[in-house]
């Protein structure tokens, strides 16, 4: 047999030419979508420097954004987790005015002093371009996956200007733990060529002054110093906690005191101007990058002795959580950069370090910390600040991933392997389900504290108990009712192409977006709403399509709701009844089992499920 099979490398090389060829046209309209997107926020942005009453008009943009998301947006709501609940299971497609959407919402926020970022606007529409290209490709799901991973990869890449960064970003985004090396060749492709084509547009990153890491400099290696790198490891992983939980919790809150959608952003907008005039500043409006006021904490000042008041980190971390939590559209990577840069400046003064350092280990370890991506992280770090002090950017991002524990910013974002073991976090599941799950005391996960005190749950607490308890939590249950013949809307080009069944599209739906359980249920006899009586024949190999399907959906009342207004276009005209449910499971010490969770993550619905999907 010989050394080289030449059928392997023809194999290489058509791979590398049909990504090539998919992926240039993609890049580079991704490249320059986010040129002009980059261009048109540093305009608006300086815009709302020049007229500070602009601020005062903050309600009304977020109820024109919540309209414009209201009327053309609701499959779309999900976002960054729409991105990655379509590249773990493929089904509709991201539908392309993601782009025109998120580039108009994440626009007029920053011109009227919301505080977001732009990296959710810059991902989003990398996403949303490549779905675009594979409305007319109609790829597989596996080439659709990867196309995807690409159109992330680009977006990151030409938005932040950190290419390398941006490809291992969207591998290492979809799960905790593993890396999606199946897309390696193709997101470094796509990463490099969307940043390049943003640069022929004349399009300018902020530079970052590390004087201690300069790309000529030189940092020996210091014991006392990394051990210092990894104190604020710690404190940067527990600030990333605080902001994903408080995001998470007040946009949990918005949704519950607020149940017109369009009126939350409006009240946030109200929060945010409050909050100005108490405070008495503007800083922590916006990206935060630099400001005309030379006295404003900046991420840019923060890198210099004394450039950030001691509590920036945390009034940020408040307008971002308020401004994300109440509908604002935009991202939380700038703002976690602004706030990382801050507290690393304002620890450097407790630890004793250079203040220029560790504003750069927190710009990248909170960042890694909330978004669970410690390698892409640590190589952002090395992209923007020089290789010089990469072991710091290392320990520093590390520690922060591990600290953060199973929280996040991204939701939908799966547990591939726990951080820290034994953990009973079942395999595969949604970070959503995880913090809920959390949330109602079913999923006790140790902490690195139990672990190095040699406690975990499967040792229990002594003198307990050995009997199983029931223990009850309230959920809701959704029923929707359609004939098994209608379909769901066709897509592709012009609408030729055979669209799917509707009660299969909403199964899938469903299960993208972390429901609990979506079953379909046959009936004999019955009509719904103002349909007529419909029965099965007598012989149970014939079938009757106009007979009524039920549909079935069980999950957080909250997340039916946002289900229901997100799938509007899938379930507009359709009786759906909602009830309150009890969900019981059985609990032994400090151990849980939830039959309900293990055989919905571990990918064993029932039949009803499977014969949706």
């Amino acid at each position: 047999m010989p050394l080289i099979d030449f059928r392997d490398q023809l194999a290489v090389i058509r791979y590398l030419a049909k990504w090539f060829l998919l992926l240039t046209p993609v890049a580079a309209a991704i490249g320059t979508v986010s040129a002009l997107f980059l261009w048109l926020l540093e305009h608006a942005t300086e815009a709302r420097w020049d007229h500070p009453w602009l601020l005062y008009l903050l309600p009304l943009a977020g109820i024109a954004s919540a309209a414009l998301y209201h009327r053309w947006g609701r499959s779309v709501e999900g976002g960054n987790n729409l991105l990655v609940d379509e590249i773990h299971r493929p089904g509709g497609g991201i539908p392309p005015r993601i782009v025109p959407l998120i580039f108009i919402a994440t626009v007029g926020a920053h011109l009227f002093g919301a505080s977001v970022g732009r990296e959710g606007a810059a991902v989003q529409m990398g996403g949303g371009i490549a779905s675009a290209f594979n409305r007319l490709l109609r790829l597989g799901p596996d080439d659709l996956r990867t196309l995807l991973m690409a159109g992330i990869a680009a977006g990151f890449g030409a938005g932040f200007g950190t290419p390398i960064a941006g490809a291992i970003f969207a591998m290492e985004v979809l799960a905790i733990g593993r890396m999606e090396y199946s897309a390696l060749i193709p997101v470094l492709y796509a990463a490099l060529a969307a940043d390049f084509t943003a640069a022929a547009w004349d399009v300018h990153h902020t530079a970052y002054q590390v004087a201690v890491t300069g790309r000529s400099g030189n940092l020996p290696f210091d014991v006392l110093l990394l051990a210092k790198a990894c104190v604020a490891g710690i404190i940067f992983g527990l600030a990333a906690v605080f902001f994903a939980e408080l995001a998470h919790g007040l946009g949990r809150l918005f949704r519950r005191l607020i149940r017109q959608p369009l009126f939350r952003p409006a009240a946030g907008g109200l929060v945010v101007i409050g909050l100005v005039v108490v405070l008495g500043t503007r800083d922590y409006l916006g990206l935060g990058v630099t400001s005309p006021d030379p006295g404003a904490t900046t991420i840019v000042s923060s890198f210099h002795a004394g450039g950030a008041s001691p509590f920036a980190w945390f009034w940020k971390i408040v307008f971002t959580a308020v401004s994300l939590g109440s509908g604002f559209k935009g991202g939380e990577v700038t703002p976690l950069f602004y706030i990382g840069a801050s507290l690393g400046n304002r620890l450097a003064d407790v630890l004793q370090a250079p203040p220029d350092l560790f504003a750069g280990l927190g710009f990248v370890a909170v960042f890694a910390g909330a978004a669970n991506t410690p390698l892409a992280c640590t190589v952002m770090g090395i992209e923007l600040f020089g290789s010089a002090g990469a072991p710091y950017l290392a320990v520093a991002c590390f520690v922060s991933y591990l600290v953060s524990g199973h929280s996040g910013i991204y939701l939908s974002q799966r547990v591939a392997t726990p951080k820290v073991r034994p953990a009973t976090v079942p395999p595969e599941a949604p970070l959503r389900l995880v913090r809920e799950a959390k949330a109602a005391d079913q999923l006790p996960l140790p902490t690195i504290f139990d672990v190095f005190n040699g406690k975990t749950p499967a040792e229990g607490e002594p003198g307990m108990d050995s009997n199983h308890r029931v223990r009850r939590r309230e959920l809701g249950l959704v029923r929707i009712y359609l004939a098994p013949k209608e379909r769901a809307p066709r897509r592709g080009l012009g609408g030729f192409l055979r669209s799917r069944p509707l009660y299969r599209e909403i199964i899938d739906a469903a299960r993208r977006d972390g429901l609990m359980n979506a079953i379909a249920h046959p009936t004999h006899y019955g009509f719904s709403g103002t349909t007529d009586i419909h029965a099965r024949s007598t012989s149970p190999e014939v079938t009757n399509e106009s007979l009524m399907l039920c549909v079935e959906l069980v999950g957080e009342t909250d997340a039916l709701e946002r289900f229901c207004e997100r799938h509007g276009d899938l379930l507009a005209g359709k009786v759906i009844v909602h009830k309150t449910v009890e969900h019981w499971h059985l609990e032994k010490g400090a151990v849980v089992v939830d039959d309900v969770f293990e055989d919905e993550l571990e990918g064993e619905p029932d039949a009803a499920a499977q014969a949706g999907s």
